[in-house]
């Protein structure tokens, strides 16, 4: 082989590599922009937790893999009517009891999770999965969760475990593919969770503790 075709077999290779290059950047980069697009915060949390945005990624493809071969199925409308009443049974009970009202709507979260087709082992791998379909509302789950926790050691007051029962409310109403419009809809009358809610956040910020 000569000097002029070595050049040629030499440029060609590297033009390829080149092109190889380019087209692996750009992939990576639509990657990049469409889980920032999809996870937003979620995107932001997976990459403080591992310092790494490759590795965080992956995790995120991993999720996206997981959940795709779950079997997610909407609620009927009986179903979603039983559980809405659930709901406001969940929250008419927070008036007298908070603690036990936080303890039932975190296992209604449970419950409906699994009758949509998610499975609720534990915790992380719940959250993970939520945050596929609900990357905006996960962060509820969370902190509701955390919450939940400290409950059951006896570790929170009132209005932390109101912000619990808002937060898991959140994540309820998109379970149930209701819109939020409807789900903060103030009504006409003050009904008693309101009131109850607007009291129990007034005595907490004087320092009462449940």
């Amino acid at each position: 082989m000569d000097s002029q075709t070595l050049m040629i077999v030499g440029i060609t290779v590297a033009l390829c590599a080149l092109i190889g290059a380019v087209v692996w950047l750009a992939v990576n980069k639509a990657r990049t922009k469409r889980l920032k697009d999809h996870f937003g915060p979620e995107y932001d949390r997976v990459i403080q937790r591992t310092h790494n945005q490759n590795l965080a990624e992956a995790e995120l493809q991993k999720r996206e893999e997981r959940v795709s071969k779950y079997r997610i199925v909407p609620l009927s409308a009986q179903d979603r009517a039983s559980y809405r009443e659930s709901w406001a049974a969940v929250q008419n009970r927070f008036v007298d009891d908070p603690q036990d009202a936080v303890k039932e709507g975190h296992g209604l979260i449970f419950e409906v999770m699994e009758k949509r087709g998610y499975p609720v082992s534990n915790f992380e791998q719940a959250a993970a999965d939520l945050s596929v379909d609900y990357p905006t509302v996960v962060s509820h789950y969370r902190a509701a969760s955390e919450i939940a926790a400290r409950n059951r050691k006896g570790e929170v007051g009132t209005e932390e475990l109101r912000q619990a029962l808002v937060h898991y409310r959140a994540l309820f109403h998109e379970l149930l593919e209701t819109p939020a419009a409807v789900s903060t809809a103030q009504p006409q009358r003050p009904s008693r969770i309101s009131e109850g809610f607007r009291a129990l956040k007034k005595s907490s910020q004087g320092g009462v503790r449940s």
